[in-house]
């Protein structure tokens, strides 16, 4: 076992027995529930991947052993972007995910998943939980019998990888692009042709030139996707993904199933997952740019004159979504009022 490996099994340890000492371990009335859980991405990716698969290994020590969740890899049981379909018709259990990906059935999950100029982590999960994020998700949710718990997040992604530099925003035009959530249809706006790619078809389709640019993740995790080694102009910073929640999707039968003691055992293996993508999010992205940067990568910071054109462009997309979707238009009504309230203290308290 290599040290980092040893690092990261002591800190589930201490993590699941902390959790352990305070849900009191399994009641005894507690029955054993088991679930599978399908996930939205490789188990062998950093944080998108290993934070899904800490969900069984918490889940398991911290109710004594009565919450039973397999972790399978994407496309095992359902392809992820059918999985919300599959829990809500009850044919799936549980799933690993992030809201965003569902946005062609709700629009509304995007604010639930990553928002374009958005908040960073704290203010994002103020919002979910003190500024009624939280009874909105669930309220979206229980109308197709899906009960969900917010189960992690990562840190800012980068802007996208791209085959030539991009010197203004008529650079952006015609090309084809892998993008996600409602920042795609900013893109759109810039003249980019846009697709939903998962992990795994994006390096071949760049390869192939089925596509010329793609924003992923974080260059932690984009680094172990090897998209430097077809495309060499990284941009930063990313404008469409500050921050990024991800969820645990559980049929209502399921959740059903559970005691309430079961349910605050995945509510604390959850709020845990969270504080490990924070932490280790920021922790690791100094070591990848560095290893970038020995590959050739020539890293840029979008000018300021492109990230206005694209802020006017997210404005746009905001009103035209508000006029087509009353769902989508509450949702950002509590959003963009919290943000309103946070914003003094914002500009008093932070550097």
């Amino acid at each position: 076992m290599t040290f980092k490996a040893i690092l990261r099994a002591t800190a589930i340890a201490g993590a699941v027995g902390v959790m352990t000492l305070f849900a009191g371990g399994a009641d005894a009335a507690d029955k054993k529930v088991s679930m599978k859980m399908g996930s939205a991405f490789p188990g062998k990716l950093v944080q998108l991947g290993s934070l899904g698969k800490n969900i069984p290994v918490k889940a398991a020590a911290a109710s004594g052993g009565t919450l039973d969740i397999k972790f399978f890899e994407p496309n095992a049981l359902v392809p992820p972007l059918q999985m919300f379909d599959a829990i809500s018709k009850g044919s799936l259990d549980a799933a690993w995910s992030t809201p965003g990906y569902y946005i062609g059935k709700i629009p509304a999950l995007a604010f639930f998943s990553a928002v374009p100029f958005g908040p960073a982590a704290g203010e994002y999960l103020a919002w979910y939980y003190y500024g009624g994020g939280k009874a909105l998700l669930e309220g979206i949710y229980a109308e197709h019998k899906i009960h969900a718990i917010m189960c992690g997040i990562i840190a800012p992604e980068a802007s996208g990888w791209f085959r030539k530099e991009i010197k203004s925003v008529d650079d952006l035009k015609g090309l084809k692009m892998r993008f996600f959530g409602l920042g795609a249809k900013v893109m759109q706006k810039m003249g980019v042709s846009t697709q939903l790619l998962a992990a795994g078809d994006i390096y071949p389709a760049l390869e192939r030139g089925t596509i010329d640019a793609t924003e992923f993740s974080m260059p932690a995790i984009d680094l172990s996707l090897g998209f430097h080694q077809v495309a060499k102009h990284y941009y930063f910073p990313g404008w469409h993904q500050q921050s990024t929640l991800f969820d645990l999707m559980i049929s209502d039968k399921k959740w059903n199933e559970m005691s309430k003691t079961q349910h605050a055992q995945l509510e604390m293996v959850c709020g845990d997952n969270i504080r490990e993508g924070i932490a280790e999010g920021e922790a690791i992205q100094g070591k990848a740019l560095a290893e970038l940067k020995t590959k050739g990568v020539q890293f840029h910071r979008w000018p300021k004159n492109i990230l206005d054109t694209l802020e006017k462009a997210w404005e746009e997309v905001v009103k035209e979504e508000n006029a087509k979707d009353p769902t989508f238009k509450k949702v950002h009504e509590s959003y963009s009022t919290f943000r309103k309230g946070h914003q003094i203290w914002k500009d008093l308290g932070y550097l």
